[in-house]
């Protein structure tokens, strides 16, 4: 298993309890969950941090005022940082209050984030 399935389940039931339509897609060795089209938020396994992370879209400006929190990191997969997304670590979404906070953010976000360009499929 390349996620964590305990807090896949978690986002699932905190999404399904806040009435929000979600679609789920196996990506980038994780799980994302995307609403409205739009990336909301994921789960990955960090191999530097070794552990679950909560990768979180949340917009630039949420990005500038959380970031210096203990629990955030920058979400890097390259070597260059993503604007307006974040890793949350253990930490940050033990209580289901504190998981509750992060999909907030991010759903406040998703109506002004873009949705990706669809990529078309050689068959």
């Amino acid at each position: 298993m390349a996620y964590d399935e305990y807090l896949a389940d978690r986002i699932r039931k905190q999404l399904q309890e806040k009435y929000v339509g979600f679609t789920e897609l196996k990506m980038m060795g994780g799980l994302c969950f995307k609403v409205d089209n739009k990336m909301l938020c994921g789960v990955h396994i960090d191999k530097k941090f070794g552990d679950s992370l909560l990768m979180a879209r949340i917009g630039e400006d949420s990005y500038l005022k959380v970031i210096e929190k203990p629990e955030c990191l920058p979400m890097d997969f390259t070597g260059r940082p993503m604007k307006g997304y974040i890793f949350v670590t253990p930490d940050g979404f033990d209580t289901e209050s504190d998981l509750s906070y992060w999909i907030d953010l991010c759903l406040a976000f998703n109506p002004l984030a873009k949705a990706s360009k669809s990529r078309k499929r050689n068959s």
